[in-house]
């Protein structure tokens, strides 16, 4: 689906470079390389604060800790998603309340969110799902209407913005994962949290760092969840070529859409109002199952994100949910294609002979 190898070749030689730079110096804690690329990464999404963790489940997990968020909380959030997103809200002690998603986007359906609120609402997940954002206007509108925390989900939208505005840096705070197949991704785990908030932003980096602000002072029961030196080395490296990634990426979709145009395929929405930067390009069709057999006969990598929603996996099994149709109809019917930067026209072309031909 990537092709990761390839990717560290072209960047061997800053990469080991920066490397052997780091090990030297041997500062590998929440050393200047960490420091630099959270600097670098604000900067870049024009937040105030960003805050390196150990992955981006934690990056998830730690601002709700923040924002107060605690048992018998109700968070509002999406079930087509990679469990980490309810994960961290059990995390908590919170309750995982899913609402149904929007067919065309597959992010969550903002008008779905009004009813799902309860006197026991604290805060909402938007996933902005294999990278094209949410509906964050209309998302921010409700929360700040009934007081709740906007936490963006940004694991697989590095880079993408939303009218003009990055995703992470618009709601309350923003987690990112760094996973190595990510858009942005490092050589392991890793994440890091946005936020415009001081007091945010002050209380994550305390809970990142074992509950404290001053060495053998701890304030409160925290986690060892800091981002890695040397990761941070190749991130920063990374970070330079990220909008020329994204762009590469959006150049391979727009590939893709064009040769599957006039299938029964439903190809993936490209708004104008907002950056998609296709951390995954997926389809839907009621005859995916055969299709994916086709495609993976001419020996061409393909996945199926999510095959089972979270309102149906069996770790909620003792959370009350009512039905959600659109999210089912779309978990039986998506299929993701490869697709990183350096996908050549012949490769595109070879998966959709591949695809049209089942």
């Amino acid at each position: 689906m990537v092709d990761l190898k390839g990717q560290y070749e072209n960047l061997k030689s800053e990469i080991d470079t920066a490397l052997l730079k780091a090990l030297s110096e041997a500062c590998f804690i929440l050393g200047p390389n960490v420091q630099a690329f959270e600097q670098e990464t604000a900067d870049y999404l024009g937040a105030k604060h960003a805050i390196g963790c150990a992955s981006g489940t934690d990056a998830l997990h730690l601002p709700l800790l923040a924002a107060g968020i605690k048992a018998g909380d109700e968070v509002i959030t999406t079930a087509f998603t990679f469990i980490a997103t309810a994960e961290a809200i059990r995390y908590v002690g919170a309750i995982p309340v899913f609402v149904d998603i929007d067919p065309e986007t597959l992010n969550i359906d903002t008008s779905k969110i009004n009813i799902a609120i309860s006197d026991k609402t604290r805060a909402i997940i938007p996933v902005h799902l294999f990278g094209q954002p949410a509906d964050m206007d209309e998302i921010r509108s409700i929360a700040v209407h009934h007081g709740l925390f906007v936490l963006e989900d940004c694991a697989q939208s590095f880079g993408s913005a939303y009218r003009k505005r990055m995703t992470g840096a618009i709601g309350d705070a923003g987690a990112f994962s760094f996973f190595p197949s990510k858009n942005l991704g490092c050589y392991g785990d890793g994440g890091l949290i946005a936020t415009n908030d001081d007091e945010i932003a002050r209380q994550v980096r305390i809970y990142r760092n074992h509950g404290s602000s001053e060495q053998y002072h701890h304030d409160v029961i925290g986690f060892n969840s800091r981002l890695d030196e040397l990761q941070a080395v190749i991130l920063r490296i990374k970070l330079k070529h990220i909008d020329e990634y994204n762009q590469k990426r959006l150049r391979i979709a727009q590939s893709y859409n064009r040769l599957l145009t006039g299938s029964e395929l439903q190809t993936p929405l490209i708004p104008d109002d907002r950056d998609h930067i296709f951390h995954q390009y997926t389809l839907l069709s009621d005859r995916r199952d055969q299709i994916r057999e086709a495609v993976i006969a001419r020996q061409i990598a393909c996945a199926v994100y999510y095959p089972i929603p979270l309102h149906q996996q069996k770790a909620f099994a003792d959370t009350h949910q009512e039905p959600l149709p659109i999210t089912e109809s779309v978990s039986r019917r998506c299929l993701s294609l490869p697709i990183y930067p350096e996908m050549t026209e012949q490769q595109v072309q070879a998966v959709c002979e591949a695809v049209l031909g089942a």
